[in-house]
């Protein structure tokens, strides 16, 4: 296996399951709490509550990986990464105190060379967790230097290969956007879809109505222009008109799913504008059913 067993909800569990008899009272309390708030997005609140576990229980990992979470989703990325760091020197091989660290790295954009010398590094098993982890978070280039400090194993043999597959396939991916994109600079029509989206997402309607029109006016079967033109008549106040054009539309249809369900998005739209709720209802049921 090369990602561990743990589900999410398994590794927070982790963490409530800290052998809490061995503790305190006072520990519990405060520690149950901190998960608590911190499930709230009270992240303030949670990290005051750990640090007095970690005033309980100094040595603690559980706590070290808690408060660097709780700084983590907080955004205080230096403090996160230093009790991150704390925790991981604790115990190198734990898997998910590592992928917490390396996400803390992410976030930053701070490469793992700068905290090499914070870590166990040469723990064979942590380099492992770290090419697993590397790799899950698609980060192929970086699994691979770690892969070639490792001694060989099944798991490095397997990764490598996972990882060569990830990066022929990323590659052969790139190559098929690239001739899309060749494709779709010399396509007027794609062209103009691609501008319509933009004005769409932007609600610019009075825009899109003059674009659209024209575009439909030269390209009189291309359905696409029929639902630009339709959302800029809704948009624009002319809601009949607006269904009109759109339920035109739906004749030049050709298996475009994604487009059908714009379509009865935006007919759901006019009817509700013009007081028809059960037209609208009908428009919006038949892209919740698929019909």
């Amino acid at each position: 296996m090369l990602v561990p067993c743990d589900t999410y909800a398994q590794e927070e569990q982790k963490s409530a399951e800290v052998y809490l008899d061995e503790y305190t009272d006072e520990f519990q309390e405060n520690f149950f709490e901190a998960l608590k708030q911190k499930g709230i997005q009270n992240y303030d609140r949670a990290v005051d509550l750990f640090l007095k576990c970690k005033q309980l229980e100094p040595d603690n990992s559980v706590v070290d990986y808690e408060l660097a979470k709780a700084y983590l989703l907080d955004k205080k990325y230096i403090q996160a990464q230093d009790y991150a760091i704390a925790a991981l020197v604790s115990k190198p091989e734990d898997y998910w105190y590592l992928d917490n660290l390396l996400t803390i790295l992410d976030k930053q954009g701070s490469p793992i060379e700068g905290i090499k010398q914070r870590i166990p590094y040469q723990n064979e098993k942590l380099r492992q967790n770290m090419a697993v982890s590397l790799f899950r978070m698609k980060k192929y280039e970086e699994a691979s230097k770690v892969l070639g400090s490792m001694e060989n194993s099944g798991l490095k043999t397997e990764l490598t290969q996972k990882i060569n597959d990830s990066l022929e396939k990323g590659s052969q991916m790139q190559e098929v956007r690239t001739v899309e994109q060749r494709n779709n600079s010399n396509d007027p029509v794609l062209q103009l879809q691609a501008t319509m989206e933009q004005l769409i997402s932007a609600s610019n309607f009075k825009k899109l109505l003059s674009e659209s029109q024209e575009a439909l006016d030269t390209y009189p079967l291309q359905p696409y222009f029929y639902y630009a033109y339709g959302t800029a008549l809704i948009g624009t106040g002319n809601s009949n008109k607006g269904i009109e054009v759109l339920l035109s539309g739906l004749d030049y249809l050709l298996d475009d799913n994604q487009l059908q369900n714009k379509i009865y998005k935006q007919l759901s739209a006019g009817y509700a504008k013009i007081g028809d709720t059960q037209k609208a209802n009908e428009y919006l049921n038949k892209i919740n059913s698929g019909l």
